[in-house]
């Protein structure tokens, strides 16, 4: 944490140069004073005010259609000349600071000024030439309508017998001097938008109660909208009424819907109606060619604004930066400044070459101090270095929460943890290979997209590609452990298991090539093909999978406890080691730690061996002396019923298990029967002492102590740091004054609540995050038995039919497994995957209340500024 003074006349060069150095997160020294009130604020508006400029200049562009032109790589524009100012505006030169600024604010005033004139213009010209064209299509419409339209309404009138209607809607369509003038019909001509006719006419007709005649006529070319510049279709109408109050309402319903209203001449003067429209079509071409001109000027000057919009806005947010930082420091001597903040303890001389540098640029005597601000210290930020590869996994561990500055980072051990429990889940040969080359492709294309702008979704895949990499190449890791690749098993060294004939019937029983033990009979990587095809193989991989799910959690989970114990020695915490750490480790290896043991010590007996041990055999039959039994074989006396065992042991017949075994483990199997290890351990605690399928001599003994063991450390861990914390407070509380006494019972009772929680959690959570981690055996069951279902019902079926059913079952196959195998379950295993982090491992030592480390970085705010 340290102390930084520099000159007020050098403090934006300070700034400027300690921007790039991202090494520092300054502390706000003046949080009493609203942003108002602080120093620069006159800056701050300044540059918010040219960010409005530039982003009005990109909408603009927008408008055009037009790309803004990237300004080049963040690096790249911060150490060259136009990121230090120079060259920025028309007139050159290098210029910092408040000049920067000013340099600015004339050359993007002058082209708004500009810009909003010619918009201005645009719009007026917009207008006019939309009043033309509607002028023009209503003269058109309404000539139209009068020459053809309105001697048939005549005639229709006159055939009813209503005299005076037809000769109202002709208008004077007929040169009948008997007629009355006065009886005439006086009309409103204009245009309206169709999306308001229907409503339009309603309206007419409701407020005139239908005295009136109404007729419209579609515009086929759409009008612009001068302000929006978006395209509105509209209509034509004509009225016609014999009333002044109509009229009055007719031109308040037409204002009400926007409708634009035009003054016709009498349209039985043909030449006048023919003069008014050659006039209006001439000026609508001049008009036209005077709106052209002005959006070309238009569109050259966003082509150029385009070409710098980028580079501006970059440049702004820089120095918007710098003001705002330096709104944080504190004016404490008249010229001077003074800020605090915390250092990456690797730059901290970066940071004092680059103050002494700002200074000596501009003056030689100018003072400056950077030290370290003398302890105790506000709660620092956690900072962790990061390259391609771990990025992404820190932000994994970020997303949940910040690590507390110096505790044990999860990201360092979820890097190598989570890819290999995806594959866990994963585990398939050919689904493997498909996500390995995506992330390769990823990787290979590296360079390309880190400079590109990419969209929310490819810029997730691109952090993640180094991870998506390792997760493919784990799944297919797992696949060759599994032996499965599209569900079907590969003999790529030769099966150990062989059938007695070369077409084995259902039910056949494999016999291995060799003897138990020995090397030659196990296969040199992951499991045997033969299980594939055998009628128990559900069963098998079931076990196999189950058991490895319960070793891989309770591995991770008990390292993460150990992960707590590290901490709390790195830390100081004597008594947190010894009545947390200490009791949580006893619980954990007393009860999950010895299942991992069992099941280890289950897979490596030899069975065969002991269970042929209790096993009464004729000394004359050929079974006798086989190598399965790995003692000597002791031929009996002949005695009982002429059968015995190979240590020896005269059967009777009627022989219990117990009697037959050599092993004397105790219980009803006495060590020479395979236990059932669920039953065992629940046995554990639910009889103890009583082991009924026993693997080693004082196995029931070892248990006792072991639940010992757990039961102890439990009270221990509820009850024990809060004995010892009463005890330093009640020392504490003699040197205290009598008024904190109803303080100290509060923060006594939390610490008694909180260590119960804590208890409970721990306890309850070993048992349930165990069960938690069978979702790697769950899932990795659910992948390989949907990728049979889909081999067998979309492939297999359509082999034997004909070529046709073949090829679009295989299109069957393809399309479910890219669709569930290859979409749906990578983004499940990744989520389990990810949650098997996050809740069981975390939780055992990661606190994530840490403070993030947020330096003041111009490559972090500009790249913020372009995603």
């Amino acid at each position: 944490y340290i102390s930084l003074i520099v000159n007020e006349d050098a403090a934006h060069d300070c700034l400027a140069d300690l921007g790039k150095l991202s090494a520092i997160q300054f502390t706000d020294l003046n949080p009493d004073l609203t942003p108002f009130q602080r120093r620069y604020v006159s800056y701050v508006r300044r540059c918010d005010e040219l960010e409005r400029k530039l982003r009005f200049f990109g909408n603009e562009c927008d408008n055009f259609g037009l790309k803004l032109d990237t300004a080049g790589d963040i690096d790249t524009f911060l150490e060259s000349s136009s990121g230090s100012g120079r060259a920025i505006t028309a007139g050159g030169g290098d210029k910092k600071g408040t000049q920067l600024l000013e340099s600015l604010e004339v050359e993007l005033d002058g082209y708004e000024s500009q810009l909003r004139e010619l918009n201005a213009y645009s719009e007026k010209l917009t207008r006019e030439y939309n009043e033309k064209v509607e002028l023009q299509e209503v003269l058109e419409k309404a000539r139209r309508f009068f020459m053809t339209d309105a001697p048939r309404l005549a005639v229709s009138e006159l055939s009813t017998g209503r005299p005076g209607s037809a000769e109202g809607l002709l208008a004077g369509a007929h040169d009948d001097e008997a007629r009355d003038m006065d009886m005439r019909f006086s009309s409103i001509t204009g245009v309206v938008s169709t999306e308001e006719k229907v409503r339009f006419e309603r309206m007419i007709f409701r407020a005139t109660r239908g005295n009136c005649y109404v007729r419209f006529a579609p515009i086929k070319q759409p009008i612009t909208d001068p302000e929006t510049g978006s395209l509105i279709e509209k209509c034509v109408f004509i009225v016609f009424f014999k009333s002044l109050s109509i009229e009055t309402k007719l031109k308040k319903i037409c204002d009400a819907f926007f409708a634009h209203r035009y003054s016709l001449p009498d349209m039985d003067d043909a030449p006048a109606v023919d003069r008014m429209l050659t006039e209006n079509a001439q000026e609508l071409v001049d008009s036209r060619t005077v709106l052209l001109k002005n959006q070309d000027t238009r569109f050259r000057l966003c082509q150029m604004l385009a070409q710098h919009t980028e580079r501006w806005t970059w440049i702004v947010l820089r120095e918007k930066a710098v003001y705002h930082t330096l709104n944080m420091f504190k004016a404490d001597v008249s010229g001077m400044l003074r800020g605090e903040g915390w250092v990456i303890s690797e730059h901290f001389e970066d940071v004092r070459m680059s103050v002494n540098r700002a200074h000596s640029d501009m003056d030689h005597s100018m003072p400056n101090y950077v030290d370290q601000v003398p302890k105790p210290w506000p709660t620092p930020p956690t900072h962790f270095t990061t390259n391609k590869f771990t990025y992404g996994y820190q932000e994994f561990v970020n997303t949940y929460g910040i690590p507390r500055y110096r505790e044990a980072n999860p990201a360092l051990f979820t890097a190598a943890t989570f890819p290999f429990l995806f594959g866990v889940m994963y585990g398939d040969i050919g689904h493997g290979l498909f996500l390995f080359s995506a992330g390769l492709y990823l990787l290979w294309n590296e360079e390309k997209n880190e400079k590109a702008k990419l969209d929310e979704m490819t810029a997730g895949m691109h952090t993640g590609r180094y991870m998506m990499a390792m997760m493919g190449f784990f799944a297919v890791y797992a696949g060759f452990v599994y032996n499965d690749c599209f569900s079907l098993g590969l003999n790529l060294f030769g099966s150990r298991w062989v059938f007695s004939s070369d077409a084995p019937e259902e039910g056949e029983v494999a016999e291995m090539t060799g003897q138990f033990g020995d090397g030659d009979t196990v296969y040199p990587f992951g499991l045997d093909p033969m299980w594939h095809v055998a009628s128990n193989e559900l069963l098998f991989f079931n076990s196999f999978k189950m058991k490895l799910s319960v070793i891989f959690g309770i591995f991770q989970m008990f390292a993460g406890t150990c992960l707590r114990g590290i901490n709390y020695i790195y830390f100081g915490k004597k008594l947190d080691f010894v009545c947390e750490f200490i009791p949580m480790v006893a619980f954990a290896s007393s009860l999950f730690v010895y299942m991992v043991v069992l099941i280890f010590m289950k897979w490596s007996i030899n069975w065969n061996s002991r269970m042929l041990s209790a096993t009464c055999l004729d000394p004359n039959d050929a079974g006798w002396g086989s190598a399965d039994y790995d003692g000597e074989w002791v031929a009996c006396n002949g005695g009982g019923d002429g059968t015995c065992t190979p240590w020896g042991y005269e059967c009777q017949g009627n022989d219990s298990l117990e009697d037959k075994c050599p092993l004397d483990f105790g219980g009803s199997g006495d060590g020479c029967q395979p236990p059932n290890l669920i039953t065992s351990l629940i046995n554990i605690a639910l009889s103890p002492g009583n082991v009924d399928e026993p693997m080693y001599y004082g196995q029931a003994q070892m248990q006792n102590f072991l639940l010992l063991i757990a039961g102890i450390s439990v009270p221990v861990l509820l009850l024990a740091k809060p004995y010892f914390l009463s005890k330093q407070m009640e020392a504490n509380h003699h040197s205290a004054h009598d008024d904190d006494e109803e303080e100290e019972e509060h923060g006594m009772g939390e610490i008694i609540i909180h260590q119960a929680i804590e208890t409970i959690e721990f306890v309850l959570g070993m048992v349930s995050n165990t069960a938690s981690y069978l979702r790697l055996w769950a899932l990795s069951l659910a992948h390989s038995e949907l990728a049979t279902v889909f081999w067998e019902k979309a492939m297999l079926s359509t082999l034997n039919m004909n070529w046709f059913a073949t090829f679009i079952g295989y299109g069957i196959f393809a399309g479910t497994t890219f669709g569930v195998l290859l979409m749906m379950d990578v983004l499940e295993c990744f989520l389990h995957a990810l949650r098997l982090h996050w809740v069981e491992f975390q939780n055992k030592f990661f606190s994530a209340d840490g403070i993030r480390f947020a330096p003041y970085s111009f490559k972090q705010i500009l790249k913020d500024a372009s995603a």
